[in-house]
């Protein structure tokens, strides 16, 4: 019996990964697979400045890009620009190669969704809201939650650490752009005082003292930039506490520098690691970012393999929802499609980019980001489905039909918790109230005419809403 052909909103095709060919870059034309895998290789020629950038890819941006370059980075920019040539390698790979004429090349480039958030330019910010009028440096308080420098004790029941304040690529949508990197015009960054051996033993000290914390997350920065054997030995003592159960290992460079996570020494000791984490029965797991499929390469793949076969139990997806990026149904979907099914990575969550300056060509509504949740759900697998969270600054990781009330006039959403953190002490502290709401933000942009003229007028006229 002949079946008919239902044609659904999003249709699934297969879809192999391909590593762009970098030598297409006049000044990466000799560059061996031998250079191209090695970690080492790859620190080095990282793009730090337009100059460096322009020695890769000739003269095929226009003098304007550079332009925008330059203003963006006076003007703008929070993060610094480094882009390892893995992740450069993935921008616009099939823009037409005409050196006589860059414009095609520089507006395939331009539109770029890799480069939108990694490599950013004057004319991408929104000409009248660059920034939010709530946007914060720390926008989610993680340093008034320290429990010692870099623990952020949150949750009840987990802890963040942050052991590195660099990365081996810098996002623009960095959330922590107040700690991460080095400073900008715009922004002179906090520091870590603590040298990292005395950090991490008063954060060792701290996790003895509190038993409820059963749940570590290692990050940053990112995990890349510390040293494997001080990496190794701080996770050895971690797995000496009885009382933490869960141990997740944050990288973004499984994806822009996976080349790191594939040096067999460091698979080595990852390996003896796991080994010791599966015999005391604690979750061992790697979290990477991901925001679109161009990014997703057989590197990375062989890389969350790599990782997965060194004993590991997940290599899973964060991912930050973005204009522009991968704000479709389709976007999304073809970005989760490749990481469950060709690189073993879970797609795990989206974050809406939060409220930080210099980010709201970036953000999207909130109820845009319900839609979206709507929309991906009955394609992949349950487990495999990404929620979409809202953090909420004073809250924590929200879904995004959590809001308790949502003013989409002003754009304004209300959202509770049900536990106490820190940040309550000073409102009674135990007996703090779990029924207050606390405000997110959509881009003032997205909001209607009255909207828009409402958040225009004085800070005065706003109230405290």
């Amino acid at each position: 019996m002949d079946h008919p052909v239902i044609r659904q909103p999003y249709t699934y095709a297969r879809t192999a990964l391909v590593e762009p060919d970098w030598r297409r870059l006049p000044g990466w034309r000799h560059v061996t697979e031998a250079q191209w895998r090695d970690a080492q290789w790859q620190r080095a020629h990282s793009v730090k400045t337009a100059r460096q950038l322009r020695a890769v890819v000739g003269d095929r941006l226009s003098d304007h890009f550079y332009q925008e370059l330059a203003a963006d980075q006076a003007g703008f920019a929070t993060m610094p620009m480094l882009l390892p040539p893995q992740l450069l390698n993935t921008m616009a790979p099939d823009a037409p190669d005409a050196p006589a004429d860059p414009q095609a090349f520089t507006e395939a480039f331009l539109a770029d969704p890799v480069r939108r958030y990694m490599l950013p330019v004057r004319t991408d910010r929104h000409p009248h809201w660059p920034s939010h009028p709530r946007a914060e440096r720390d926008s989610l308080h993680e340093a008034d939650m320290w429990a010692v420098e870099g623990l952020t004790h949150r949750y009840p029941t987990k802890v963040l650490a942050e052991l590195t304040a660099t990365c081996p690529q810098y996002c623009g949508q960095c959330t922590r752009m107040d700690l991460v990197g080095t400073s900008t015009p715009q922004v002179a960054k906090t520091r870590l005082l603590l040298r990292p051996a005395d950090r991490q033993e008063q954060m060792l000290d701290y996790l003895k003292r509190t038993p409820a914390v059963r749940d570590v997350v290692l990050s940053g920065g990112d995990l890349a930039n510390v040293p494997w054997p001080r990496l190794e030995s701080f996770l050895l003592r971690l797995l000496d506490l009885g009382t933490v159960r869960d141990i997740r290992l944050a990288s973004k460079a499984v994806v822009g520098l996976p080349q790191h996570w594939l040096q067999p020494q460091l698979l080595d000791g990852l390996a003896r690691v796991a080994e010791l984490a599966a015999r005391r029965a604690v979750n061992l797991a790697v979290h990477t970012h991901a925001n679109h499929v161009r990014s997703i390469t057989p590197l990375v793949a062989e890389a969350a393999r790599a990782l997965l076969d060194a004993g590991v139990r997940d290599v899973r997806n964060q991912g930050v929802l973005m204009r522009g990026v991968n704000d479709t149904p389709e976007d999304l979907l073809d970005l989760c499609f490749a990481l469950q099914g060709e690189a073993n990575i879970l797609p795990y969550y989206f974050y809406l980019c939060d409220v930080i300056p210099g980010a709201e060509h970036w953000r999207t509504p909130l109820h845009q980001a319900q839609r979206l949740q709507e929309a991906i759900m009955g394609y992949l697998p349950g487990y495999a489905t990404p929620r979409l969270v809202c953090d909420v600054p004073h809250v924590g990781k929200r879904w995004v039909h959590q809001a308790v009330a949502y003013d989409r006039e002003l754009g304004i959403s209300y959202w509770t918790k049900n536990y106490r953190t820190g940040l309550e002490s000073g409102d009674g502290g135990q007996d703090a109230p779990l029924d207050r709401r606390h405000p997110y933000y959509d881009p003032v942009d997205t909001l209607p005419e009255t909207g828009r003229r409402w958040w225009s007028g004085p800070p005065t006229a706003r109230g405290a809403r």
